[in-house]
């Protein structure tokens, strides 16, 4: 069902935001391209923007900048962060550091909403933790312009495999899925609710990362209407097991893909 009513079962990603150096540019994009709303939040938030998809939040976007409200010189990469939920943060971040895996940021409380902390994996890929409070999550999920996958490109699988297998409740195993040889699922409270696979299939140079998978309804038109605006290309749209889809960043260099699937079940 693509509204999602109560907290997240720990181990699934339940949120998705985004830091860019221009917080007003960023949401026109994806305002445009997915038929959010959003704009820009109030100051005591850091101007954070919570985007919604028919009422219900979707994503968020932010300016990056420092804790101290500052400019980041370098300005650190555009990426989308992947947050797993949990029901115990400090216990999770415990076993973040014991599995090795490094606490970047946090932890930290967001109002009465709930505990965050953004870490890295042992292989170095950057994920967020989400200990919910009034605020569980995505509201809306697997339907046009909304989150359906989350999926993690590593240097290391059985590696990773392992950490978040020690940090959370997740399992993994080998896709089942006919065409899927070598993809890895993620299932929490058996349940699947992402992937992984090696690095070795994404460009030279790529770093270890979460990429979130966006819905639509038109893989093509959606390309096309990104690249208009100022979007680019790194894999254009291509049919595969799981559906029709395409891998571009948007006009500030954040990654991420669409999809319209073919498989019934999605996490939740």
């Amino acid at each position: 069902m693509p509204d999602m009513n109560g907290p997240y079962k720990p181990g699934t990603p339940c949120w998705i935001d985004l830091m860019v150096p221009d917080q007003q540019a960023a949401l026109d994009f994806y305002c445009d391209l997915f038929g959010w709303q959003g704009e820009i939040g109030p100051a005591e938030q850091g101007g954070y923007s919570v985007c919604t998809l028919k009422g219900r939040p979707v994503a968020g976007i932010m300016k990056a900048m420092n804790p101290d409200g500052t400019v980041p010189d370098p300005m650190p990469p555009t990426v989308w962060t992947t947050y797993l939920s949990t029901d115990s943060l400090d216990s999770t971040l415990k076993s973040v550091t014991d599995a090795h895996g490094t606490v970047m940021m946090g932890p930290m409380d967001v109002m009465d909403l709930g505990r965050m902390a953004v870490v890295t994996d042992p292989t170095g890929a950057v994920f967020g933790l989400w200990q919910p409070g009034s605020f569980d999550g995505a509201g809306i999920v697997n339907e046009h312009g909304a989150l359906i996958w989350n999926e993690l490109s590593t240097s290391d699988v059985p590696a990773a495999a392992a950490f978040y297998s020690a940090i959370l409740p997740i399992t993994t195993a080998a896709s089942h899925m006919p065409g899927a040889e070598g993809y890895t699922e993620f299932k929490a409270s058996g349940r699947v609710v992402g992937g992984m696979m090696n690095l070795d299939q994404s460009p030279p140079g790529t770093p270890p990362n979460w990429l979130p998978y966006f819905h639509v309804d038109n893989v093509d038109e959606i390309q096309a209407a990104a690249v208009r605006a100022g979007a680019n290309v790194l894999a254009p749209a291509f049919d595969m097991v799981a559906g029709r889809m395409a891998v571009m960043t948007d006009p500030q260099g954040g990654p991420f893909a669409v999809i319209t699937s073919t498989v019934t079940e999605q996490p939740a």
